[in-house]
């Protein structure tokens, strides 16, 4: 077993002292509030007793997904805990008057609302910036929306699946194998990119409050943001007018760029320089093959005929097994590395030496694994002080902060069995 963490006792980041009402369910806003809270924010995830969307279990719909261990509650399931670490659960019916109106109390604690809520809602529900403002001028109030408010998407709904579609990502397989069918990427990058740009959109704007005094409406659209993430490279000979070639960095959609199978695994390798890639046809065997090849004389002519070289390096690396690559590699400094799978990187060494996956002891899920913030601050590191909440834990805890009394809490309290 794994050792044991301990939470930390209070916030050591950068953005301690900053104040956060999430409104934010799923991945997108909730990937995106954790790194913030990482980074020392208190997070107030105000959460709905009615289910969006989670066949009737109420809350944030990845509560429920998964297989908790037996005995542990449900509303705990597995993503929910990756990332939801370090919030507070606030319960709130946002459709009652009283719910709303102690919503208010709370946003005049904050420096920043974030909601992924389509705004027409917001407006219909009355929170939308121009509500919050009139009780909190200088807040900050970030809206993760599927579409940009300018277009003519503006307020569809938007789910990763629709984003990669919608972004060309779901082209870039085709493009790679041939298989002209397209696909998406088996993982939620429309929702984790788009909360990365999330969290750089929230701390610019803490840094320009910081420096005027002003608030400011934010909008983080998820399409242009995966759009823009995808053409970063794909792009390619078509940021011309017009266009000198070809979609797609062509080294990224080649078939042959994955790890190469050795005599007893896989490994991921790419010499890069002129100097790398002769020292690897080198302990090869095959330096003078490569040096007299002109189709591989400079990184230009490379990149042009990348399929046939990274051809040359599979039938190289299995001739030797994956340690015995790593220790002539590396002293080298031609980038390499064993390939995990999965199953592998809990017993990595590297990952084990940082304690990246760090063990700690929830007080109704029991053990449990939180991914250790991955930046590293020389003066105010990122912590893990709170473990995921449960469904409401902190409703009372957190609208005492914002001055609501212990009868209007109550009333609050009995608004909501009310209404179940």
């Amino acid at each position: 077993m794994s050792k044991k963490n301990e939470l930390e006792k209070e916030a050591t980041g950068p953005l301690k002292g900053v104040r956060i009402v999430d409104l934010t369910s799923v991945v997108f806003g909730a990937y995106a509030t954790q790194i913030l809270a990482d980074m020392g924010a208190e997070v107030m995830k105000v959460e709905a007793p009615s289910a969006t969307g989670g066949g009737g279990m109420g809350g944030d719909i990845m509560r429920w997904p998964g297989h908790p261990p037996e005995g542990a509650p449900a509303d705990l399931g597995p993503i929910f805990m990756t990332i939801n670490r370090n919030k507070r659960s606030v319960l709130l019916n946002l459709g009652d008057e009283k719910a709303r109106e102690a919503f208010l109390k709370l946003v005049a604690t904050a420096d920043v609302v974030v909601s992924n809520i389509r705004y027409e809602g917001m407006k219909r529900l009355g929170i939308a910036y121009e509500d919050v403002k009139a009780v909190k001028p200088d807040i900050i109030f970030a809206h993760a929306a599927g579409y940009g408010s300018n277009g003519p998407y503006a307020g569809l709904p938007a789910y990763d699946d629709l984003i990669q579609a919608g972004s060309g990502m779901a082209d870039l397989l085709p493009r790679m194998d041939g298989n002209e069918a397209p696909r998406y990427m088996p993982t939620i990058i429309g929702d984790k990119v788009s909360g990365l740009f999330l969290v750089s959109a929230i701390t610019s704007a803490l840094f320009h409050k910081e420096r005027t005094g002003e608030g400011q409406f934010v909008e983080v659209p998820m399409l242009e943001s995966v759009t823009s993430f995808v053409l970063a490279e794909h792009f390619y000979d078509h940021v011309y007018d017009p266009p000198t070639g070809e979609w797609t960095y062509g080294r990224i959609t080649n078939p042959d760029r994955r790890p190469y199978k050795t005599k007893d695994g896989y490994i991921g390798l790419l010499p890069y320089s002129d100097k790398q890639w002769e020292n690897f046809f080198e302990l090869a065997g095959r330096k003078d093959e490569y040096l007299s090849d002109p189709r591989f004389k400079d990184y230009k002519a490379r990149t042009k005929h990348i399929r046939e070289l990274y051809a040359m390096i599979e039938e190289t690396t299995q001739l030797k097994t994956t340690e015995e690559w790593l220790n002539v590699l590396q002293p080298l400094s031609i980038p390499a590395v064993k390939m995990n799978r999965l199953d592998d990187l809990q017993d990595d060494p590297h990952f084990k030496e940082v304690d990246f996956f760090a063990r700690y002891e929830h007080p109704d899920a029991g053990g449990y694994f939180a991914l250790r913030p991955p930046v590293r601050f020389g003066q105010t590191p990122s912590n893990i002080r709170r473990h995921p909440p449960r469904l409401g834990e902190q409703t009372e805890e957190v609208l005492k902060e914002a001055g609501l009394s212990d009868e209007e809490i109550a009333a609050l309290r009995a608004g909501r069995k009310a209404a179940e």
